[in-house]
């Protein structure tokens, strides 16, 4: 009988996969082959993309088109189920069947076998017999009975050597592939503090499909997952953003050198408007009062001489201060710089291009007796007037750390860049009815 060949088995087992998945649609079907368990068709594709394993085309004879397999090592399941269960997918393995062909062959050789065991019992009968007729005396019979007994007994023992010996190459075999097989993973790169990036990949959010994530490890710790947008998403599919740009741009300061720990060593000097501000406490906390509308927000607790300050944290800075890409010093600077009234904290403030600072006028407002700021455009118009707050009022006229462009430009930026823009619009569309 003729042998059959991998693409024969091949296309077996698609039989299998097809007649399975008709009974188990919502399942993923694990075959196991050898030392491999495989996936095919939209199996393969969503195990792809959930394990972030190679996905291959396989030309079978009776297909027209390729089918999508996917294979991982037997000693990797204990990896991927966990996975692929806690994706909320439901998992089934399955082992392949020997199909009717096969088997009938088996069955046919069994019977020869039967047949032969019978012919050989009989042919021993025989010779009993013969050997019977033949034997002279009593002692010549029993030394004929012994010997072909120490003969099996000696050809059972060497068998049974063999056995033993089969066995355990096979296992020194399947020892040997699972050591290949465990091979620490390339890294998908590596950052600027030496660490490892591994197993970056997409999923999908298994109670919202329409969410996907992105994740990976760093030095084998799991970091935890972020929501993609839809434009970088796509890119990725389309292999137009590989992981290390996917890293970039969810987990920056992942990838930031880190600072020193003397940075945050306690208490610290910092320079304030009037020389060195001592720093005595600077941590993280969780607000818990359910009265306050910050609550259940993360945020900065400093502590400044006699004076206690607290503020919601971003979540770039809660990243930077547990990441230890930034210091104390320069969050405590962000957001707290104008509250210590520094110097510093108000150079980001910058009137637009074409604003005549001479228009800017900070005064008391005589009918509820409060510091506004305003700015005079000219031709363009005038802003509304803002009240300041009191830091920001002590700055400009104690601790002259703060500008009056300065101040405008942190309260009517917004409003000064609509009236420019409005503006510009209304002279345009002056010129084309001249026209």
């Amino acid at each position: 009988m003729t042998k059959k060949t991998d693409s024969d088995n091949d296309t077996d087992i698609i039989r299998q996969f097809n007649e399975l998945k008709k009974k188990h649609p919502d399942a993923m079907l694990l075959f196991r082959r050898n030392s491999f368990y495989e996936l095919y068709k939209q199996d393969a594709v969503k195990a792809t993309a959930v394990l972030a394993i190679e996905i291959a085309d396989r030309m079978l004879p009776d297909y027209k088109r390729p089918v999508k397999v996917a294979s991982f090592p037997q000693s990797a399941l204990d990896v991927y189920l966990p996975r692929l269960i806690r994706s909320g997918i439901r998992v089934a393995i399955c082992d392949a069947l020997d199909s009717p062909l096969k088997k009938k062959a088996g069955q046919d050789k069994t019977e020869n076998n039967d047949r032969t065991i019978q012919n050989n019992t009989d042919m021993g009968k025989k010779k009993k017999e013969q050997g019977a007729q033949e034997t002279p005396n009593r002692t010549v019979e029993n030394t004929v009975d012994v010997k072909p007994a120490r003969k099996k007994k000696s050809k059972a023992k060497a068998e049974t050597r063999t056995d033993n010996e089969v066995k355990t190459e096979k296992k020194d075999e399947q020892k040997t592939e699972a050591t290949q097989e465990r091979k620490p993973r390339e890294p998908q790169m590596v950052t600027a503090n030496g660490e490892k990036v591994t197993h970056g990949h997409a999923y999908q959010s298994t109670t919202n499909p329409a969410d996907w994530y992105f994740t990976a490890k760093i030095d084998g710790q799991q970091l935890k997952p972020q929501k993609m947008d839809a434009a970088d998403l796509a890119a990725y599919q389309n292999k137009e953003m590989t992981v290390p740009q996917l890293m970039e741009r969810y987990y920056p300061t992942k990838l930031m050198p880190k600072v020193s720990e003397e940075a945050f060593r306690m208490p610290m000097e910092i320079a304030g408007p009037d020389g060195s501000i001592t720093v005595n406490k600077f941590n993280v906390y969780k607000e818990k009062d359910e009265q306050r509308p910050d609550f259940g927000k993360y945020k900065f607790y400093v502590q400044v001489g006699d004076t206690n300050m607290s503020a919601v944290a971003s979540r770039q800075d809660l990243n930077a201060y547990f990441d230890r890409v930034a210091t104390p010093n320069q969050l405590i600077e962000k957001n707290f710089g104008e509250r210590l009234h520094l110097k510093s904290a108000y150079e980001k403030y910058q009137l637009p291009e074409g604003v005549d600072p001479k228009g800017v006028r900070v005064a008391k407002d005589r009918n509820d007796n409060k510091w506004k700021v305003s700015v005079d455009l000219g031709e363009k118009g005038q802003t509304s007037r803002h009240e300041i707050s009191f830091d920001d009022g002590y700055s400009l006229f104690k601790t002259k750390t703060a500008t009056r462009e300065q101040i405008a430009a942190k309260y009517l930026n917004t409003e000064i860049t609509d009236m420019l823009a409005a503006n510009t619009a209304k002279v345009e569309k002056t010129a084309s009815m001249k026209m």
